[in-house]
Order: C-alpha cells, then structure tokens, then sequence
C-alpha cells in the first residue's frame, strides 16, 4: 500500500495520494521513517582519526608486560613522561572495548600455591600454637591484646601475656620466656601460627632460629589450619563471668590470670579425654586414668545391670593429635 502512494504522489502530491488511497499520511511518514533507519549511510572515517595500523599499535602497548596491569589513564601518563605520545587516553578506552578487554586484560590472576600444614603431635612440647585476639576495653574502639601460646597436646597453656597493642617485641619476649620456662631444647617444637604481622615479623623468625624452633603458618583465610587456639579463644569468650568490657589493662590481666588456673587445672577437656591440661602436660594422665578405671569397675560390679556394654572404661588420652591429618 505505501508503495502504491509513492507511485502516485509522484503524479499527484503525497496529500491528495494519502486521500484517494484511504492511507493517513502519519503512517506514510513513519513507514518514510522506519525505512531511513533501517539503512543508515555509510560514514567515511573522520581524518583525524587513528589508522588500523595505529590502532594496533596502541593495542599491543597496552598488553605489553610493562601496561597491562595499568589503566589507559595512567598508561597515558608514563608514555607523556616518558616522551610518547600516541593517542588520548579516551581512545585508548575505545580501543580496549573493541577488543573486550576493559575489564581484565591479563591472564587470570595466579595466587601463590600455599602448602597445607599438616602437623603432628604425640606428646607434649612437641607442638605448639599460638595467636592473638582482642579483648574490648572500657571505651569504644579500644582493646587490649591477649596472647596466647598453646600446647596443642596437651591443650595447656605454656605462655600468655596482656598488652595494649600488638608488637613483634612482645611476642619475642613471650616466646622466648616461655621456652625457657618449659626447656625447650633445640630442634625439640614446632611453634604454628597464623599470619599475623607480628606473626611474621623478622624479630620472631630470627628468635625461632637462635632458639632451633620450627615454625608454621597457616594458609591466609583458612582458620582451620589454627584450630586449637581458634578453640581456646571460644572457650574463654563463652565463659559466664567473661565482661563485655575491660576496664582497665590490669583488670583485664586479673581476669585473665584466673581464667588460665581454671582453664589449666580444673578444665576437663573433651579432646583430651576429659582430662586437665595441667594433667596431661606434666604426665599424670595415666594415674588420672586409672584411678577413674577403678571408681568405674567398683560401680560395675555394685550394678552389673545398669552397664549393658560390659565393664565401663574411661575416656581414653589419644595417642597423636593433629592440624590438617593427611586423608591418606
């Protein structure tokens, strides 16, 4: 039909076509319309503008080894200072989207390989863990740092100290007390830790050296590789007289020091049997263990009935205690 008006407009004019053909001329018009868009002209390439050849060559800089961590911003900027100009950065843009690539131009990002710990313990002093964690003070934003060294054994613990904030010198100074503490002998433990500043810090390495002590961290973000201390920290943050807040370093370290006794002597863990650390560090486990045995067989023997699996026994030390137990 549109076309039948074109014809006819020719002899007559597009109103008097648009009438005699019943078609109403905004519909002649938008179809007039639709057909202009449908084929846009072609464009030349303005004279200003870069040559193929020079697009690939600004293409190839900026995935060079030198630029392609680089924004085309600052791509721009070093070859200016460095007395190259090869197109305005917004080109440079374009050039990137052409060939998708404004969002990563690199190879995909390559972590380094970090090695799963995998450490064993089968009697004390031979593992050791040790973190810091903060205890909230009397106003917002302030803390209190409490470090703490674990036999991983045992679960007792061997070194702890309260500071107002996070030092590699504290943590050297507590080390080495505590190995001195426990006689440590060279190349005797292993110290596991996770990657803290303080952690990693060059004063504690060079102390762990003199000292002959092995040390391990944990792989960044993986809180299982520390999950003792993970642990103790539960513990002592779950506790019911645990506070909200410290008021002071010293109250925090009266508080603390309580909690260690508790935690070392009187604390039946479950990981170890439902023995005390302070018991299985320093050898009374099997006493301990024995002693139990016999309250068990005399209760047995009153009540036979009310043991249906036989003779009771109980929970036994476990012989080795690891991070990360290889599956094979």
């Amino acid at each position: 039909m549109m076309q039948a008006v074109d014809r006819l407009s020719k002899r007559i004019g597009i109103s008097a076509a648009c009438q005699a053909l019943s078609v109403p001329r905004s519909s002649w018009y938008r179809s007039r319309q639709s057909t202009a868009d449908s084929a846009p002209a072609s464009r030349s390439a303005p004279k200003r503008a870069l040559s193929q050849e020079e697009r690939g060559q600004v293409h190839d800089v900026l995935n060079s080894e030198q630029f392609a961590d680089a924004a085309p911003r600052e791509v721009y900027a070093t070859l200016l200072d460095e007395g190259q100009y090869l197109c305005s950065w917004r080109t440079m843009y374009r050039i990137l989207d052409e060939h998708n690539e404004v969002k990563e131009r690199r190879n995909q990002l390559r972590h380094p390989s970090y090695v799963k710990p995998e450490l064993l313990a089968t009697a004390p002093n031979e593992l050791w863990s040790w973190d810091i964690t903060k205890l909230r003070g009397a106003v917002k934003w302030s803390y209190y740092y409490l470090y703490t060294i674990l036999d991983v054994f045992s679960r007792y613990v061997v070194g702890w100290t309260i500071a107002e904030h996070e030092s590699a010198a504290l943590a050297k100074s507590l080390i080495q007390e505590t190995c001195a503490k426990q006689h440590i002998a060279p190349e005797q433990l292993t110290l596991h830790a996770d990657r803290g500043s303080a952690m990693r810090s060059k004063t504690v390495a060079l102390l762990l050296v003199d000292l002959g002590v092995t040390k391990t961290h944990s792989r960044p973000y993986c809180s299982n590789d520390n999950p003792y201390s993970e642990s103790q920290f539960k513990t002592l943050k779950y506790r019911p007289d645990y506070p909200d807040r410290f008021g002071s370093v010293q109250d925090s370290r009266a508080w603390a020091r309580a909690f260690f006794t508790w935690y070392n002597k009187e604390h039946h863990h479950t990981g170890i049997g439902l023995l005390t650390p302070q018991d299985v560090h320093y050898g009374r486990a099997p006493a301990v263990i024995e002693q139990r045995q016999q309250v068990l067989l005399a209760a047995y023997k009153a009540h036979p009935e009310r043991f249906v699996k036989g003779k009771p026994r109980p929970p036994a030390l476990p012989k080795e205690v690891w991070i990360n137990k290889p599956s094979s």
